[in-house]
């Protein structure tokens, strides 16, 4: 098991890295993750990067520095990748019993969040109902990760918050959940089924083709 995953396991534990102003530079868990995840006071960078271009990169004092643009800039020139997203990060441990919604499984990868797992995570899983898909699978250093797809019909009828909740009920491990925060409506649909926000996230996927 990498650091990281060993850090995301105490994490969702309810033991956070120490509130102590500071940036830990940890190595990629895999080819794949690269990025920085950033708690209460205390960041994560996980790249394999040398510790001295980390230190010139990062200004001394400045806690939201390692997810603010400067840094993200030149870590995508250093990596030759580019930033998926700035997202909030959400936490929520599994719920025993059936899910409140009948959900059947979903074995294509053609629908566009199912192909987007898939790139992401392994184990991708899937599953839907009338208007709605729920997605788990191991994405960052090995933590399960949920996301769902809301047909633009059913939205703004409790569908998102009843798959968010399902989800709990299907792995029985603690799910995380990146949102981008300006998703008003699915931040509070994750938060509804008792989902904690603990942090932001920005992670630098390998290119799909060469970056120019």
């Amino acid at each position: 098991m990498s650091i990281l995953a060993n850090l995301l396991t105490d994490a969702a534990a309810g033991r956070f890295p120490a509130a102590d102003e500071s940036v830990t530079l940890l190595p990629q868990p895999c080819a794949r993750d690269l990025g920085v995840i950033a708690f209460t006071a205390h960041s994560l960078v996980f790249a394999d990067l040398d510790p001295v271009w980390l230190r010139a990169h990062l200004p001394d004092g400045d806690l939201s520095a390692p997810l603010n643009p400067p840094f993200l800039r030149a870590l995508e020139r250093k990596t030759g990748r580019r930033v998926d997203n700035v997202d909030m990060l959400l936490l929520a441990p599994p719920l025993p019993g059936p899910p409140p919604v009948d959900l059947v499984a979903f074995t294509g990868r053609t629908h566009p969040r199912v192909s987007r797992a898939h790139r992401h995570r392994e184990g991708v899983r899937a599953w839907g109902c009338e208007g709605g898909l729920v997605v788990v699978g191991r994405g960052v250093a090995g933590r399960w990760e949920v996301a769902v797809e809301i047909a633009p019909d059913q939205r703004g009828k409790g569908l998102g918050r009843a798959l968010v909740l399902s989800a709990r009920h299907l792995v029985d491990h603690p799910l995380w959940a990146q949102v981008a925060p300006g998703n008003a409506a699915s931040v509070r649909a994750f938060i509804a089924a008792g989902f904690t926000p603990v942090g932001a996230e920005a992670l630098l996927p390998p290119p799909r083709n060469p970056v120019g």
